[in-house]
């Protein structure tokens, strides 16, 4: 069977299993994050995408990650509290996951498969940033630097 995005599943903060099925004819943009990063007020700016975007069709999935420099240490209620009481986070986050490595999280695999960046198939560090299109095709990817404000020029040209 082909690799579709539409196959995997994760677990979100809570608990829950989500199928990524439930995001089908969606724009989903993937975002693996980090609370203790330099990069972590990109939340805000995150959050501001998914604000303006969402009535359009868009969704921001939020995979959270402890593997560069230990930035992510806190368990899911500390991590879930962080993002809401800090950033104002409403779109969807998951429980923590490896995205690179022997236990990288299937999602992950597939994402750095389809698009697999300068490092080849590795992920450079938090805030890497990939965009789904409303078909299921990963379409782009964005390294950490990428500010949510660049992404927004991206969406509003395919997000009508």
């Amino acid at each position: 069977m082909e690799n579709n995005f539409y196959q995997f599943s994760a677990i979100s903060l809570h608990g829950k299993e989500i199928p990524m099925e439930t995001y089908r004819g969606k724009t989903v943009l993937i975002v693996n994050t980090a609370s203790k990063c330099g990069f972590t007020p990109q939340f805000e700016g995150l959050e501001k995408l998914y604000e303006k975007y969402k009535d359009k069709g868009l969704v921001i999935l939020g995979f959270p990650c402890n593997q560069f420099a230990g930035q992510e240490p806190g368990d899911e209620k500390s991590i879930a509290e962080g993002c809401v009481i800090n950033y104002g986070v409403t779109f969807q986050m998951f429980s923590k996951i490896k995205v690179n490595g022997k236990e990288t999280h299937p999602i992950y695999k597939y994402l750095k498969e389809a698009i697999p960046g300068t490092l080849g198939g590795r992920i450079k560090w938090n805030f890497t940033k990939f965009l789904i299109d409303s078909t299921g095709k990963p379409i782009e990817r964005f390294a950490s630097p990428v500010t949510p404000a660049e992404i927004d020029e991206y969406l509003s040209k395919i997000l009508k």
